[in-house]
């Protein structure tokens, strides 16, 4: 079941539409109904809140204003740490890095003068 804080695709139609945060689950007065609030992860922003039945807040499918719709968990997939390393794809006969050393400006001192 997806939970609070994760993300989660939604399907409308059998097609992928929009990736949403479950930013809160609630109890709503009738059993096993719930106030679900996404926040959609577009530009701008938008907060919406669909009162879901917990079995279509683990993927199965319901429907709005007659429009087949699903939600479905994102799970961050596994990665091979050999294939990500930066190094291996370095060539060897690089150029040296610069001993110069390099001053760092903060911006934030910047504004503050």
């Amino acid at each position: 079941m997806a939970t609070e804080n994760d993300i989660v695709l939604i399907h409308f139609e059998d097609q992928p539409l929009s990736f949403a945060r479950i930013e809160e689950i609630l109890p709503d007065n009738k059993p096993d109904w719930y106030h679900v609030k996404l926040l959609m992860l577009q530009i701008p922003l938008q907060v919406v809140t669909w009162i879901l039945r917990d079995r279509y807040i683990t993927g199965d499918e319901f429907t709005m204003n007659g429009k087949r719709m699903r939600l479905e968990r994102v799970v961050c997939p596994e990665t091979d740490v050999e294939a990500d390393n930066p190094l291996e794809d370095v060539p060897e006969n690089r150029p040296a890095p610069s001993d110069n050393k390099a001053t760092v400006i903060s911006l934030a001192d910047k504004l503050k003068r």
